[in-house]
């Protein structure tokens, strides 16, 4: 399994979350496994044509995300991401309710705006 990314110089969407989304997407679904080597940060900014800065910032919001793992010398790796996003999405579902019973919301309302909220984010 090899890491693909594909980077739209077109797109209203900034390079490092165009790479955080990719690699991101990769790992939870498991075409990259746990335990792959990413690239360097130096190598892949090189490979891609873009500023390592521009890695490293998407490297950084992924490890942020549990999705990859930087074990120092050694390198950096894709994490076991799976129980760690679901232990992050659901500390956000619990701070979101805990938010919209003390606004006064009623279920449903809070439910809209998860929705609305979702269609944003994915589209459609």
């Amino acid at each position: 399994m090899t890491l693909k990314l594909a980077l739209d110089t077109d797109s209203t969407t900034a390079p490092y979350e165009q790479l955080r989304a990719q690699i991101a997407e990769q790992a939870r679904s498991g075409r990259l496994p746990v335990g792959y080597k990413l690239p360097t940060v130096r190598g892949l900014a090189q490979d891609l044509g873009l500023a390592a800065n521009t890695v490293a910032k998407a490297y950084r919001a992924l490890e942020t995300d549990g999705v990859i793992e930087t074990r120092g010398r050694a390198g950096t790796f894709v994490a076991a991401a799976g129980d760690a996003a679901e232990r992050h999405a659901a500390a956000a579902a619990a701070a979101y309710a805990t938010e919209v019973h003390r606004l006064g919301l009623s279920r449903d309302q809070a439910r809209a705006a998860v929705t609305e909220a979702l269609r944003a984010a994915y589209g459609s």
